[in-house]
């Protein structure tokens, strides 16, 4: 007979007693073995992973936020669920993980206790799945503070979770839920918690860090994809295309603006209106800017992750039906032009540029503004410019000749790990500029025994600046 779903919190939203039994849970799961905590990851992978899941998820997503595309959702909740699988497989978290003979070093992997888990709107399961995961792996228990539009999506991902931990034996309030949540209850658990992961934008930040708990935390996106001459501009713009309109660009990995070198520029619009694109006059974008900014500041939440022609017709602008995407010209960098900002939309806007160096110093600008330490991505065949671009940017990604929003947090054709949190670095005021995964939730104990005493001589250690400039 198929068990039925039971709830991640019967507390009625008690902070206190949600952590008192995921403490409860870690403690009894803490010193669990390798291979049994494997076999638990396994058994919560495959049951998010099932279509009758990933389906039930994706659509109470959708329905609950308003935003994004049904199949869309369906196919990230199973490819986010098995590609953490993947880059998990075979990984040593528990216990003795790492032994280094010569050193005299042995490294113990220990979890950190219980994490709240705050998810966006946006990605009110997959994110579950993937930190979900995550957690398990490293024996760390896990409470859920859903974003107050998708209370439902989150709470559901989790009672799956706690259905394959009670298939397998495993305590099932390693996973609990918030099932009304609100910001003072996010707080709450946060200040409570051992530890948090925080998932949405950069306002985010500062809320975290307030609850003074160890923490990681992500920023915003703002994506610039550069293209030069030497890319195949039909095959760029099909790439694009799939990456921007994927779930209406609810991704924070979405392409928000194109930066096509001149010699190809007109070409480039071509290819863009040939896979949906339409460019908007200097009125439209004009009807466009006050769409989207109704104060001049902020960004108008209603059009987030919403089709192309709805914001269009809202807009007051009259576009093709088939039209997939928007594109403005930008104008300038900076609160003056919001276009070159993030816009969580299917809405591109487009830069020109001669001079590639220019155009790498330029990004680091519009990133300042918007989109500190996120991504970048590149079309080119040169890879001496892959390289530089890579050593100027000021992002934790660069993507190359890829569909931007696919590839950025882990893919079946590159190799980013799998994750829907990414880490921004120090630039947006972040512990890490990773792809955050299992590796961000451990603990180690160096377990040190003497070796063999060497002392450096000063040859060894100063000898190149010794024998340029000698001594005294």
């Amino acid at each position: 007979m198929q068990q039925t779903l039971t709830s991640a919190n019967d507390a009625n939203d008690d902070i206190h007693e949600l952590y008192r039994r995921a403490r409860a849970a870690f403690e009894e799961y803490r010193t669990w073995p390798q291979e049994k905590v494997d076999l638990i990851c396994q058994a919560v992978g495959y049951e998010l992973s099932k279509p009758e899941t990933a389906e039930a998820l994706a659509r109470l997503a959708v329905d609950e936020s308003g935003i994004g595309v049904f199949e869309d959702k369906f196919h990230k909740v199973q490819n986010k669920t098995k590609g953490t699988m993947r880059d998990q497989q075979g990984a040593r978290t528990c216990d003795l993980v790492e032994d280094d003979p010569a050193k005299g070093i042995r490294k113990f992997a220990k979890p950190f206790g219980v994490v709240a888990n705050v998810v966006p709107c946006t990605n009110p399961e997959s994110t579950v799945c993937c930190i979900g995961l995550a957690l398990l792996k490293t024996r760390n228990a896990m409470i859920v503070s859903p974003h107050p539009r998708t209370p439902g999506s989150s709470n559901l991902t989790v009672e799956h979770i706690r259905k394959a931990l009670r298939k397998v034996g495993a305590p099932e309030d390693l996973a609990l839920c918030i099932r009304e949540p609100s910001h003072d209850k996010t707080r709450e658990l946060m200040e409570h918690c051992d530890f948090a992961v925080a998932t949405g934008g950069a306002a985010l930040v500062k809320v975290v860090y307030e609850a003074a708990t160890p923490c990681h935390t992500v920023g915003a996106g703002n994506v610039v994809s550069i293209i030069d001459e030497t890319a195949d501009l039909r095959a760029t713009a099909e790439k694009i295309v799939k990456s921007k309109c994927a779930n209406n660009s609810a991704s924070c990995s979405s392409e928000n603006a194109v930066a096509v070198e001149e010699s190809v520029y007109d070409a480039m619009i071509e290819a863009l209106e040939a896979v949906g694109g339409y460019l908007c006059s200097t009125e439209e974008r004009e009807k466009l800017r006050g769409f989207y900014w109704p104060d001049g500041e902020h960004l108008n939440r209603a059009l987030v992750a919403k089709s192309a022609p709805w914001i269009a017709e809202k807009a007051g602008i009259d576009v093709p039906e088939d039209t997939r995407f928007l594109m403005v010209v930008g104008e300038k960098i900076g609160s003056e032009d919001r276009f070159s900002g993030e816009k969580i939309s299917p809405t591109l806007t487009l830069w020109k540029w001669t001079d590639f160096s220019e155009m790498c110093a330029r990004l680091n600008r519009i990133l300042d503004f918007s989109g500190a330490g996120h991504s970048a991505s590149l079309h080119s065949a040169r890879d001496e410019r892959r390289v530089e671009l890579a050593l100027q940017a000021n992002v934790g990604r660069l993507n190359c000749n890829m569909p931007h929003a696919a590839a950025n947090s882990g893919s079946w054709f590159n190799g980013q790990p799998t994750t829907d949190t990414l880490g921004c670095g120090s630039w947006a005021g972040n512990m890490t500029s990773d792809n955050i995964d299992w590796r961000h939730f451990l603990n180690y104990t160096w377990l040190s025994t003497p070796i063999p005493e060497h002392v450096p001589a000063d040859e060894e250690l100063f000898g190149d600046y010794l024998s340029a400039y000698g001594g005294g």
